[in-house]
């Protein structure tokens, strides 16, 4: 809102209860499929979780430990890939050792032999932090029997406080979370909905995404959550059916997270206008939110879904095979993995369909359906000689897709333009292997040669590489291209109808404004032809040798210099 004269209005506290007065008889909180409402108030939050609430509490509980001499270790949650020796690159799930936190953005680790600054944000603190005794090798022979068995009930206590004090981090965090969802939903959404004249829905909708449905799924999820906790033993407690009772329902994260790097976008932009910043610091502040800014509680939920398998992956570290939890610990850590895998997948996928709207608006003569229409990914691409029937051979550039192939010619003039010639369709073809030689099936001699063979028409396809280890990473990636073919199925992965012709209006608009008025021998020319590079990496399950999350390129936060990181006049830019 601005004021006469051009001014930005300032909001105030009074100005947001005036508000929400106005609107009194909606009600205070999202209510569950059951109609009940059991929310913790702040108040008992922050008395049973003070170091999750409290800005800095957790920095200054790691500093306390360092000093008392204790080893602080923490695990990744993101890659932290960088150029600069002055940082310490890591992946997923590495094992950091803590040795300094007095900067709350930066701190001093160690990984084997390397020690570097690395960003606080990346990484999550171990709940347990001791390691227990391996084996009783130090007992004397004479004691060993009465040793050992005073030992082994030590070991045993141990790892019931370890496995209590893991299910007390996931029963608080998951209370904590659900409070950030409340405040976002009561805080910033509801009055942003009562401001017409500051935010459309489609604003809304863009930078909220389904997160009132995180909320409502969320709320039921902590409620049969608390049903499994024992309160009185905590390491008797049993939650692993929980996970793999709502498990389909951890689906919703996905549009969530597809949707939030356009959610960024979008507030960053009403965040260069004065007026946003004061109002949505105000209803942080009417809802007495702790302090932080909207971008960081929007970013909780993508944060979420990645600490999942590792909070289950560190409780299956102290659950033993007799405790009765076991199994479906074990089954709900490998469920959260697969959830999480598959929101990556589909966050990458979204990735690779813009990349493939724009390759095609730069192909010429394109005909028949969009690429789009059946396929959402480049597995392989190269040039290969194509020999027909007839004998003739034609070099052509190929781009294998999941279900197509298709083949392009270059221009004559211009290499970097392509020609649209055919494609083929892999889902009823079968690969043979071509030896070196005369060809029966073409009367010709091939040398690094291979066919696609049509199983139901029986129609054979001729193709040759230049050299032998380009036609062992042609069959390979055809190869490949079966497999994912079948991945995508059984992971349920599908990119929808909207998405796809999104991808295409946004490329073909983006191909008419560069052109506009630009011709080529009488005809609109396209843009110089954009590699498309195949993606080689694809993970379908993460490894198990240790509790490692799939990375979300979106959930990265933001890297936010600190004062002192201005004293290093040397440093290159962050690399990702």
């Amino acid at each position: 809102m601005v004021a006469r004269g051009g001014m930005a209005r300032f909001w105030s506290l009074e100005s947001l209860q005036m508000a929400a007065a106005d609107g009194g008889t909606e009600s205070s909180a999202l209510v569950d499929d059951n109609g009940s409402e059991e929310d913790y108030s702040y108040e008992e939050l922050c008395q049973a979780t003070p170091r999750y609430l409290q800005p800095g509490g957790e920095q200054l509980a790691i500093n306390e430990l360092i000093s008392d001499g204790s080893i602080v270790h923490a695990e990744a949650l993101w890659d932290h890939v960088t150029m600069d020796d002055q940082e310490l690159g890591f992946k997923a799930g590495d094992v950091i050792r803590v040795l300094e936190a007095s900067n709350k953005d930066w701190w001093w680790g160690r990984i084997e032999d390397k020690e570097a600054w690395f960003p606080a944000s990346f990484v999550r603190l171990r709940v347990n932090q001791e390691e227990l005794p391996e084996n009783c090798s130090s007992i004397q022979d004479e004691e060993q029997d009465a040793d050992i068995s005073k030992h082994r009930q030590k070991i045993a206590e141990n790892k019931d406080q370890m496995r209590t004090n893991v299910i007390q981090e996931i029963m608080n965090t998951e209370r904590v979370y659900i409070k950030h969802l409340k405040d976002i939903c009561e805080g910033y959404i509801r009055q942003c909905r009562k401001h017409t004249g500051m935010f459309t829905t489609a604003q809304l909708s863009t930078i909220f995404g389904n997160i009132e449905d995180i909320y409502k799924f969320q709320r039921k999820f902590l409620k049969d959550l608390e049903k499994q906790y024992n309160k009185e033993e905590p390491h008797l407690s049993e939650i692993g059916s929980c996970f793999l009772q709502h498990q389909e329902g951890f689906a919703i994260y996905s549009e969530y997270c597809n949707n939030h790097p356009s959610a960024c976008i979008e507030l960053s932009k009403l965040m260069k206008q004065g007026k946003y910043r004061h109002f949505f610091e105000a209803c942080r502040l009417l809802q007495q939110m702790i302090d932080i800014a909207i971008d960081g509680f929007l970013l909780t939920p993508v944060q979420k879904i990645c600490k999942y398998p590792l909070q289950l992956a560190e409780l299956l570290k102290y659950t033993t095979q007799e405790h009765s939890d076991y199994n479906n610990i074990k089954a709900a850590y490998e469920a959260m993995k697969n959830v999480a895998c598959l929101i990556n997948e589909r966050k990458r996928r979204l990735e690779s369909i813009d990349k493939i709207a724009r390759w095609q608006v730069s192909i010429v003569d394109w005909e028949g359906p969009d690429v789009l229409a059946r396929s959402s990914e480049l597995i392989h691409s190269g040039e290969l000689t194509k020999i027909s029937k007839q004998g003739k051979s034609q070099q052509r550039t190929f781009f294998l897709f999941d279900h197509q192939l298709v083949f392009c010619k270059k221009d004559l003039l211009r290499r970097d333009i392509l020609y649209y010639k055919d494609r083929i369709d892999m889902d009823e073809m079968e690969l043979v292997d071509a030896e070196d030689g005369r060809d029966k099936d073409f009367n010709v001699s091939v040398k690094n040669a291979f066919k696609i063979i049509n199983r139901a028409t029986e129609e054979i396809h001729l193709f040759c590489a230049k050299k032998q280890e380009d036609k062992k990473r042609w069959m390979e990636a055809c190869e490949s291209e079966r497999r994912r073919v079948q991945e995508d199925k059984e992971m349920g992965m599908e990119i929808s109808e909207n998405q796809k012709k999104q991808a295409m209006q946004n490329a073909r608009k983006s191909r008419h404004g560069k052109m506009k008025g630009v011709s080529y021998n009488g005809c609109p020319m396209p843009p110089p032809h954009q590699s498309l590079h195949p993606i080689h990496q694809r993970h379908i399950t993460v490894p198990t040798s240790i509790p490692q999350q799939q990375v979300f390129a979106l959930a990265e936060p933001k890297r936010k210099p600190s004062l002192f990181w201005h004293t290093f006049n040397k440093l290159t830019p962050f690399k990702k």
